[in-house]
């Protein structure tokens, strides 16, 4: 290990040459605490990176200065999936244990719970993305999506179009929000104005849409866990394509798409991260140092993609920039 190098946080250099472009990468490893079982992850304007501890009902933050970590408890039953850092600059989760949304002050750590509305069944809660207006909208694997209005306090719910499955949900540049429905198959668009979801059928059938992002082109990218593909639904068009990730039966888990619009995916079958670039239809793999890795999902800010390794109870960074 490099001198340099904080203990306990494991380094990979690469070199490629992406795009026509040389970019140096590196792949760093952060541990946090044991039985974290972390999940999600969403990066600080303050350069700190916030992570569901989903297995002991926490908030987590790294700090990958130093290496360290502090976790926040979210409350007795909570069970946080998603976690993303919204307008305001607070971390915002959907915790499924919960059955709410949780808002964390970022300085004082305070903690706020938005329940879902009193009688709304165990939704099975995921995601979350705040649209043009300011809107938190979010999704329930059992078959909901809804919204918060941060400045009231109101929760809505709805029930998805064709039930169980509403999973990973993206706003685009200019606002507008969809989901994925992992057991439908489906994306989805919501009207912001009315809730209204209407179903947008890929291609493939069957194909397991699991998470979607959005480009800078407002375009929606997929991560099909069934087929092993990635898609691309561009809104303005209508039209679809595809692309099957490298290695025997991929299973494509997340995706994120970063300000150069290169494309960021998990393979669970590879137990990698793997980065595509639409432009020249290649991808570049960078696997694990653990068996079992399982990196749910992915996020990021310019120059970093950052994910969770679920099964390794560690985060991973993959930093890149021109050489």
């Amino acid at each position: 290990m490099h001198p340099s190098l904080k203990p306990g946080i494991a380094v990979l250099a690469l070199l490629a040459l992406l795009a026509g472009t040389a970019l140096a990468q590196e792949v760093r490893y952060f541990k946090v605490p044991a039985g974290a079982g972390p999940h999600d992850v969403a990066p600080a304007p303050d350069g700190t990176v916030w992570y569901t501890a989903q297995r002991q009902g926490a908030l987590g933050r790294l700090d990958p200065a130093t290496g360290r970590t502090e976790q926040i408890p979210l409350g007795s039953r909570s069970a946080p999936h998603g976690v993303i850092v919204g307008p305001d600059g607070a971390a915002w989760v959907t915790d499924g244990g919960q059955n709410a949304i949780v808002r964390v002050d970022p300085k004082t750590k305070a903690v706020k719970v938005f329940p879902l509305p009193q009688g709304t069944p165990y939704a099975n809660l995921n995601t979350a993305a705040f649209d043009g207006k300011g809107m938190l909208w979010y999704t329930g694997q059992s078959g909901y999506y809804g919204s918060v209005n941060p400045a009231t306090g109101a929760v809505r719910v709805w029930e998805a179009p064709r039930g169980r499955g509403a999973y990973g949900i993206t706003a685009t540049p200019k606002g507008e929000i969809y989901y994925a429905s992992l057991a439908g198959n489906h994306i989805a668009h919501i009207d912001t104005a009315t809730g209204r979801a209407t179903v947008i059928e890929p291609p493939t059938k069957g194909q397991g849409a699991r998470r979607v992002w959005s480009d800078s082109k407002g375009r929606i990218w997929v991560s099909e866990w069934n087929s092993g593909n990635v898609s691309v639904y561009d809104p303005a068009a209508k039209s679809w394509r595809q692309w099957k990730l490298p290695g025997k039966e991929p299973r494509t888990y997340s995706v994120y798409v970063d300000e150069r619009d290169k494309v960021w995916l998990t393979n669970f079958s590879g137990n990698a991260i793997v980065r595509f670039d639409p432009e020249t239809g290649k991808f570049q793999s960078f696997p694990s140092t653990e068996p079992g890795a399982n990196v749910r999902q992915m996020l990021g800010r310019p120059g970093e993609a950052w994910g969770a390794e679920s099964g390794a109870d560690r985060l991973v960074v993959v930093t890149q920039k021109d050489s």
